[in-house]
């Protein structure tokens, strides 16, 4: 996977600051439609409802929002600006070693730039596989993965998932 050839790290420092500054002009939603993904095996299930106990209120600036239908391997942040689905089934970009990634707080991102000027982020080298759609309004810089990161470093194990 390209992601590990040349990791971009970013210092949580500056972003945190900068994430702050941010939290002013957060825009509201009370809910977003987010389908779950099929259900992963038992173990990467356990690993994202952790990481649905950790994930951080805001990202972005963005406050979390309700999803719907309700699920452990689901999170929103300011609607549907932000999307978090966990134990989705390995993407087939991770084999394409031309793909670009980023490194932020020990943990690697795919990185993929959607057809609507959002992006696609998911993890790599970790035994649940989680995706971050972001929409183009809020896909500035890869800084908003902070504290997605720290959540996902604290409940789901490095490794290579199998499925």
């Amino acid at each position: 996977m390209s992601l590990h050839r040349r990791p971009v790290r970013v210092l949580a420092m500056p972003v945190a600051l900068a994430v702050s500054a941010m939290a002013a002009c957060s825009p509201g939603g009370s809910e977003a439609r987010v389908e779950p993904p099929p259900a992963p095996p038992g173990n990467v299930a356990g690993f994202c409802a952790a990481l649905h106990k950790e994930l951080p209120e805001t990202v972005a600036g963005l406050a979390r929002t309700r999803t719907e239908p309700e699920s452990d391997l689901t999170a929103s942040w300011g609607g549907s600006a932000i999307v978090l689905r966990c134990g989705i089934p390995r993407p087939p970009e991770m084999l394409d070693p031309k793909q670009g990634g980023v490194d932020v707080n020990g943990v690697s991102w795919l990185l993929e730039k959607r057809g609507d000027g959002g992006f696609r982020f998911t993890t790599g080298m970790r035994l649940a596989y989680t995706e971050v759609r972001v929409d183009k309004e809020h896909a500035t810089d890869a800084g908003m993965l902070v504290g997605l990161s720290t959540a996902i470093a604290a409940t789901v194990p490095a490794g290579i998932a199998s499925y």
